[in-house]
């Protein structure tokens, strides 16, 4: 697996110094784009009361991308850059963002211009003002995948008890949230439904949607398969990810005593009129063989679930430490 590169390390900044905002940009071959696009973030940025970082992450772009990242870090002082050789994806690269950024407020924009910079703010404030941990932007204006979006977002809505309507757009969120994102392809897209079940707020707010400036879209119907597979991933995750033996063990015990009650007729049949039912053997030989393999299943899936989360609380104390010391 390929390793990103930071093509420009970030300088030694005091902690007053240090941007509040990171902006993680995933780009991939938008070399038509990212000009305009830095250009009005530069504006943007001017006009903040607060620091503000933009880190753009190349995710494997065969056209011109890094030479045309290479001329605007030397213009833009605010402007990071990482790199991944070949294409990993957004999750990844919103990884690989989060990991370069210094901010403690993360905000998730594409390069496309689809949106503009100038409604980054109205995603901050309210994680500013303390009054949310988590905003979406729910898509004001003409979207060439409004059909798929309105299916995507009513099966989440039906499966996930989440107070917002566009759960793929932009997004602003505390760095916390993005420290407890598993990380997974393409788990990018339930965030907002991972972040809410761990009881963070979330809230949204409208944004414009624009025409893409060049190029074109790098998502096609292809994707709405894997897409529906992880919506019912993270479901499973979210109802059975601590108690696995609930789900395969209460199927499991259910097909066994299936089979043993489908076992208790054929044997009285047999006695009392002494005429054996092939397809009531093979119930019961199915039943009782499918009841262990899932019964078993949710035993494997409780150890699974221990070590997960030992791991956590590991990571929670590791947490602990790394935060003392800074304090020290």
């Amino acid at each position: 697996m390929s390793t990103p590169l930071t093509t420009r390390r970030p300088r030694d900044l005091r902690v007053e110094d240090a941007p509040r905002v990171s902006v993680l940009v995933p780009a991939k071959d938008e070399a038509e784009n990212l000009p305009l696009f830095l250009e009005l973030c530069d504006a943007m940025i001017r006009g903040q009361g607060v620091g503000y970082e933009v880190v753009v992450i190349d995710d494997g772009s065969r056209d011109d991308t890094p030479t045309v990242l290479a001329d605007l870090s030397a213009r833009y002082p605010w402007l990071r850059t990482v790199r991944h050789r070949a294409q990993r994806g957004i999750a990844d690269a919103l990884r690989s963002g989060y990991l370069a950024a210094q901010g403690d407020i993360l905000v998730f924009y594409p390069a496309d211009l689809q949106f503009k910079p100038e409604d980054i703010p109205r995603l901050v404030q309210p994680i500013l003002d303390d009054q949310s941990d988590m905003v979406t932007g729910f898509k004001q204006g003409h979207y060439e995948k409004a059909f798929v979006s309105r299916i995507y977002n009513g099966l989440s809505r039906s499966l996930f008890d989440i107070p917002v309507r566009d759960l793929n757009s932009v997004k602003a969120y505390r760095r916390i949230i993005m420290d407890e994102q598993p990380a997974r392809p393409d788990w990018h897209r339930y965030m907002i439904v991972l972040a809410h079940a761990r009881g963070y707020t979330v809230s949204e707010i409208p944004v414009p949607l624009y025409p893409r400036h060049a190029g074109r879209s790098k998502f096609g119907w292809g994707r709405i398969p894997v897409g529906v597979l992880d919506m019912l991933a993270v479901w499973f995750e979210l109802r059975f990810g601590q108690k696995p033996l609930l789900a395969f063990g209460m199927l499991g015990a259910g097909l066994f005593a299936l089979g043993v009650v489908a076992g208790v007729i054929a044997v009285g049949l047999l006695v009392t009129q002494n005429v054996g039912q092939r397809w009531l053997w093979t119930l019961i030989q199915t039943c009782l063989l499918l009841g262990s393999i899932f019964f078993a299943t949710g035993l494997l899936g409780e150890q699974i679930a221990v070590t997960r989360a030992e791991q956590r609380e590991l990571r929670r104390l590791l947490d602990e430490v790394t935060t003392r010391r800074r304090g020290d």
